[in-house]
């Protein structure tokens, strides 16, 4: 059962990962974190990983209306969208904004996840 959306992307990595986030910003999100997996395993525990980039991702208008009916939908947020060194590229996958709203089983925040996904559609389409 799929839980991302995602894509390949030819180029340099850190080249992506700013064209990711200027599209994410493009489609009204702003990363509020940006956590350097590689980076931190090999500080924390001397271990060598590809690189692999987690960029916490938030609307700040779909997360309002979301959370102006639930509270507890700060669980589910930022939506997280990577960014990582693949054997045959970069992939930039995102969280289905759907599916983790569907978890709430709560059919009027189901409006929110589908206008997130197509944004984050739009996003990877733009890649």
């Amino acid at each position: 059962m799929a839980y991302t959306l995602r894509t390949r992307v030819d180029g340099e990595f850190d080249d992506v990962v700013e064209k990711t986030i200027d599209a994410l910003e493009d489609e009204g999100f702003g990363v509020l974190c940006d956590i350097d997996v590689q980076e931190t395993l090999q500080k924390k525990l001397d271990e060598d990983f590809r690189q692999y980039r987690i960029l916490g991702a938030c609307n700040p208008q779909l997360a309002h209306q979301g959370l102006e009916h639930d509270l507890e939908l700060g669980t589910l947020l930022p939506c997280n969208v990577v960014v990582y060194d693949d054997d045959d590229g970069i992939v930039v996958t995102a969280v289905d904004p759907q599916r983790l709203i569907g978890i709430t089983a709560d059919d009027e925040l189901d409006p929110i996840g589908d206008d997130a996904y197509e944004r984050f559609e739009r996003v990877l389409e733009s890649l």
